[in-house]
């Protein structure tokens, strides 16, 4: 047996029998892509319907034609009532959306300010009704007509915009945490010094650990793979496979930023607090948890100078846009880019024992 073979046998039952370690690594992620997965189920994508209590009689809504009234149920929740009063009072407290009223032609919607979303959709959608009624009270025919489709496939789950960056958010903790906690209880129990006078090459000891972080990014890919496709019905795009090659290349990129917190993180805590104060913001601003598309426009740019967000980018794009090798080739340069850097950091900072 070789010395890289005995060496990477030998932290990979360290990592086997630390069950810290392998919670935060493998359950804990999992737990998340569990809970959003479970709440996202079977939406589908479809929009939440809003509540809309009609004080009184609303003939605007009682006199749609069918396909309209088909139309305005599937947005809406009607709930009648005959006390304005406490029709907006259930408003106010956010206990209903918003309430209608009408008095001769005149269609009054009330709405609450604390929710800016429904407020817009009520008022948009009622307006639009107000409009159509008044086109056919002036026998006006329709011109135009609206039809909206989704550019991706109809039948996409909530879960193939989730899952892929949660996936690289759990590499990038895995490997940040499988550098940095080891490094530090190698320094303060010694085993550095003594395997620095040891006959092997410091090349050997990072190498063995390399291996040992891309086993563990590979079981936490076939890990959510498993539970996305075998509980979710997460779809995987024909190019799905070049994912793997940015996980590699994540997996080296945070390793090399774990080494580095690993270099100056004095105690076991320290680096683990200190891996968590980094990737936590990241993961944030990088569209891990929430896409981008409902963040400001300012984290969207920070996203694009952070390398989780290269990577939440191109695993959306290979896993769910179905986009070719060109969409990768940024990403990949921008990690190998981050690698480098990390790297030198890394050896810069680097010291045997305290």
């Amino acid at each position: 047996m070789t010395t890289f073979t005995a060496l990477a046998m030998a932290q990979w039952r360290g990592v086997l029998r630390d069950k810290q370690t392998l919670f935060w690594t493998l359950a804990f992620p999992l737990m998340f892509l569990l809970l959003f997965g479970s709440i996202y189920s079977g939406a589908g994508g479809s929009m939440p319907r809003t509540s809309l209590v009609t004080v009184g009689a609303v003939p605007l809504i009682d006199r749609l034609p069918p396909s309209a009234r088909a139309q305005f149920d599937a947005a809406f929740d009607l709930i009648g009532s005959k006390d304005r009063e406490a029709a907006l009072a259930a408003v106010r407290a956010g206990d209903v959306d918003a309430a209608v009223e009408m008095t001769g032609t005149t269609v009054t919607v009330h709405y609450s300010q604390a929710d800016s979303v429904k407020a817009a959709t009520v008022q948009g959608t009622m307006q639009a009704y107000v409009d159509g009624a008044n086109r056919a009270v002036a026998a006006v025919p329709a011109t135009f007509t609206l039809t909206s489709q989704p550019v991706e496939d109809a039948s996409l789950k909530p879960i193939q915009y989730i899952a892929p960056g949660l996936l690289a958010w759990a590499v990038a903790m895995g490997a940040m945490f499988n550098a940095a906690i080891p490094l530090v209880q190698w320094r303060v129990t010694k085993l550095l010094r003594r395997l620095r006078l040891a006959p092997m090459p410091v090349v050997t000891l990072i190498a063995s650990r390399t291996l040992v972080s891309m086993v563990m990014a590979t079981l936490q890919v076939g890990l959510f793979l498993g539970v996305g496709v075998g509980l979710f019905e997460l779809r995987l795009t024909g190019w799905w496979w070049l994912g793997l090659l940015l996980i590699a290349l994540a997996t080296l990129t945070f390793m090399a930023l774990g080494l580095a917190i690993g270099a100056v993180s004095k105690t076991v805590d320290g680096a683990s607090g200190l891996s968590n104060l980094v990737l936590m913001p990241m993961a944030f601003l990088s569209g891990s948890f929430i896409p981008l598309d409902f963040a400001p426009s300012w984290i969207g740019t920070l996203a694009k100078f952070l390398p989780l967000g290269h990577l939440n980018q191109g695993m959306l794009d290979v896993m769910v846009r179905g986009k070719g090798p060109e969409s990768v080739i940024v990403p990949a340069v921008v990690l190998v880019g981050f690698m480098v850097a990390f790297a030198g950091l890394a050896v810069a900072l680097f010291r045997w024992e305290d």
